[in-house]
Parts: C-alpha cells; sequence; structure tokens
C-alpha cells in the first residue's frame, strides 16, 4: 500500500467533495479513485467519508484525518523541494482567516501586496466574526483578536487593539465632549450588539475596570453602522481603533476620554504547530506580521493625537 499515493487520493477527494470530480482534478480512473480511498478506510478501520448518492462528505475522523494528512503532504513535498531546489520562489495556495471588520480594513490591503510581491501564491481570504477551526476548514492562519486559550496553534504576537469612545465634531460642537465617563449618562450614545444592546460601557481609571451606565439613543447590531452614526452627529459610540481609524484620520470623529481608555486586547497571528513549516507560509508570516504591527502601532499614535 502506497500510504502516500492514498492521502493524496483522499485529500482530493474531500477537497473536492466527490469521487468524480477528484478523479478528474487527478487525471485518474473513478474506479481507481474510489478503490484506494476505500482500501485507505479498511487499512484505518474507520468510516472517513459519508457517501450519499447527492454528495460525499467527510465524517468527523476524516476531518481529522484530511486536516493531518494534508499537513503531511505539505512538509513532504516542501522537504523534496528544499532538497531538490525545484522552487525559486514560494507558490501555492494559502487560506487566511481574521474578523470581517479587521481583515477589510486591515488584513486585505496587506494581503494584497503580498500577492503583488509573490505572484506564484494565490490566496483566499475568509472574514468571518467567528472562530474558525484551521485545521476542519484547511485554513492555514489567523488573524485572532482575543486572550487566547491553550492551543496547538502557534501565536506570533502583533499588539493589541484598544476600544475608544469617539464622536463627531459636529455633536462634540452641539453637546460638548464629557470629561468623565460618569457623564455619558446626560449625553446620546450609540450602542451595536448581535444581541441586546448594552446599557453600560466600560473603562479604566486610577488602575481599576470601572462600568457606568449610558443613556442609549441608537443601537445597531454592528460596529460599522454604529460608526456611520456617531460620523453623522447622532451621539458618541465606543469601537475598536482599527475601524474609525481613517474617520480620525481624517477628522470625521475624535476621540473623547481618552485617559479612561483601558488596556487593549491582544492581537495574535496564528498557525498550526508544524515540524515544517511551508515555505509559502513562512513567508506570508514573515511579510504579514511587520506590516500588521505598525498598523497597530499606529492605532495607538492616532489615539494620542485625536483627543477632543
Amino acid at each position: 500500500m502506497d500510504r502516500f499515493q492514498f492521502m493524496s487520493v483522499f485529500v482530493a477527494v474531500g477537497k473536492a467533495g466527490g469521487f468524480s470530480a477528484a478523479a478528474r482534478e487527478l487525471g485518474m480512473p473513478l474506479a481507481t479513485v474510489s478503490r484506494q480511498v476505500a482500501d485507505l478506510e479498511a487499512q484505518l478501520g474507520v468510516r472517513l467519508l459519508r457517501r450519499s448518492t447527492r454528495k460525499v462528505e467527510l465524517t468527523e475522523h476524516g476531518k481529522i484525518f484530511h486536516a493531518a494528512s494534508r499537513r503531511i503532504l505539505e512538509d513532504l513535498r516542501e522537504a523534496e523541494a528544499s532538497v531538490t531546489g525545484e522552487f525559486a520562489a514560494p507558490r501555492g495556495d494559502l487560506a487566511v482567516t481574521a474578523s470581517m471588520a479587521f481583515g477589510r480594513q486591515y488584513l486585505q490591503p496587506v494581503v494584497l501586496e503580498f500577492l503583488a510581491a509573490y505572484p506564484q501564491i494565490n490566496l483566499r481570504l475568509v472574514l468571518a466574526d467567528r472562530i474558525v477551526n484551521l485545521l476542519e476548514e484547511n485554513i492555514d492562519a489567523a488573524v485572532r483578536i482575543a486572550e487566547l486559550k491553550d492551543s496547538n496553534l502557534i501565536a506570533r504576537p502583533l499588539g493589541q487593539v484598544r476600544v475608544v469612545t469617539c464622536a463627531s465634531p459636529a455633536y462634540l460642537a452641539r453637546r460638548g465632549a464629557p470629561r468623565h465617563p460618569r457623564e455619558l449618562i446626560e449625553h446620546d450614545c450609540i450602542t451595536w450588539s448581535p444581541q441586546a444592546p448594552p446599557s453600560t460601557w466600560s473603562y479604566h481609571e486610577a488602575g481599576k475596570d470601572i462600568t457606568v451606565p449610558i443613556r442609549v439613543r441608537f443601537a445597531t447590531s454592528t460596529s460599522e453602522s454604529a460608526a456611520a452614526a456617531a460620523e453623522a452627529g447622532a451621539g458618541l459610540t465606543q469601537a475598536p481603533c482599527y475601524l474609525i481609524s481613517e474617520s480620525v484620520r481624517t477628522g470625521r470623529l475624535k476621540v473623547v476620554l481618552k485617559e479612561f481608555v483601558g488596556a487593549g486586547t491582544p492581537v495574535h497571528l496564528v498557525y498550526p504547530s508544524q515540524r515544517l513549516l511551508p515555505s509559502k507560509l513562512r513567508t506570508f508570516i514573515e511579510f504579514a506580521a511587520p506590516r500588521l504591527v505598525e498598523r497597530l502601532r499606529s492605532n495607538d499614535r492616532m489615539v494620542e493625537r485625536s483627543a477632543a
């Protein structure tokens, strides 16, 4: 049994979502593809694929083995290339994920720079406001804005994201800028949440976290919508720096209560732990990380310069 050959066929079937599509991609007879996957299942003693008349899906065991097989084959190809000198430049497919707002504002420009610098790499950018399972969804790397839990992922620190309070110059001219978070109860506040709108905001004072009540004048489900309402003069809102950095830079929004901004949420570039990191992924990490670090540092400088 050629284990690597059978793994390659299985990975192709899982990626294509069916035997026929995988057979076309591999240039192999359909019967051969089906037999090799069946032989692999028999050798492992588990069902890897759930077959029906309409589609083929990975089982839970199949998802785990598919991700592992993909990494092993990538390592093997990378090792062969490093020995034979096959590649003068990194090449292949990459998949990277981030939250929607951060991905659009910060990661996508870096990705486009990367693609221009490395024309033999193709990249799929997955923007989603959820924790994407890298192994199950065949993602190579992710930008995570959160306190990381212990995992089998390698995490490269990029910086932090701070949440600030801001409003348009027109609103501040009309209502004045609050000098302490307790004054927010007298202001029009714009909140955002996919669930019930919050009735309090959090700040940091004298080394302690504080929570203050706010007067919610307008509630919406997304941070982008809240920032747009603040720009229109509807009130004050809280937003992550990366979301409003351009609006602050151009003067459409001003930061208030700067001295009460708390510690930021850490940002990491994470990727699966592998003994041999593929050249294309290693190149992306070394390219993207310093650029994202500088963009996040610029957020802090923006907060310092833009207080009303």
